[in-house]
């Protein structure tokens, strides 16, 4: 079911939901996870007018079906999984660790590409806006909750145009605040379809959104 034409609109429109609570927020920043929900972010920031940066995280891909993932892992190696779909594997232990570790140098190479290895900015006293493309698991979100927390966040907000019901509650349990658009039950759940146009997105095209604000 299509939604939105691109990620630009699905952005402004989400920035009008949180134009709303704004005014509970105290010295927010908004963080775009890369790829396609730093163009989120990008929208959410220029609305509200607040800092924009990226949270570089990944998703932990099965090896048979990369457009679904197990878990997520983080700048500072923060590894969560979805125990449940783990268990439904036949992954050894190895395997595992082999793939947490090629995800993780991506993430490392992303945040020098994307960020140039910058000094994370500091999330204390902060609203956090955490921003994605949509939530198909919730668990690369959930990542981003659990590294904004470690920094020191004192608000988190996640917000995405989309979710899959599941992946909306897990992430609603774990966040302060929640603004997604559409919330949907659909067995097989796919973030694209939402979109009418819905491109891979190449690091130069991250690197142009995350310019001045």
């Amino acid at each position: 079911m299509v939604m939105f034409r691109n990620r630009q609109e699905a952005g402004d429109i989400l920035a009008e939901r949180l134009l709303e609570i704004k005014p509970e927020f105290k010295n927010p920043i908004v963080l775009g996870i890369p790829r396609g929900g730093v163009v989120i972010g990008s929208q959410v920031a220029k609305k509200l007018k607040t800092p924009l940066d990226a949270i570089v995280l990944r998703k932990l891909p099965l090896p048979h079906n990369p457009e679904a993932g197990f878990g997520a892992v983080t700048l500072d190696r923060i590894v969560i999984f979805n125990e449940a779909l783990l268990s439904e594997t036949c992954l050894t232990q190895a395997e595992i660790d082999k793939i947490v570790e090629g995800v993780y140098k991506e993430v490392v190479r992303r945040n020098k590409v994307y960020r140039q290895n910058k000094r994370f900015p500091s999330l204390e006293e902060r609203s956090v806006i955490l921003t994605d493309d949509g939530l198909a698991s919730g668990y690369t979100m959930l990542a981003a909750i659990k590294f904004a927390k470690a920094k020191g966040a004192k608000e988190i907000i996640s917000a995405a145009p989309v979710a899959h019901r599941e992946a909306f509650e897990l992430v609603k349990k774990n966040s302060d605040r929640i603004a997604v658009l559409h919330i949907s039950n659909i067995a097989y759940f796919a973030v694209a379809s939402f979109y009418e146009d819905f491109p891979d997105m190449s690091d130069k095209e991250v690197i142009s959104y995350l310019g001045p604000h």
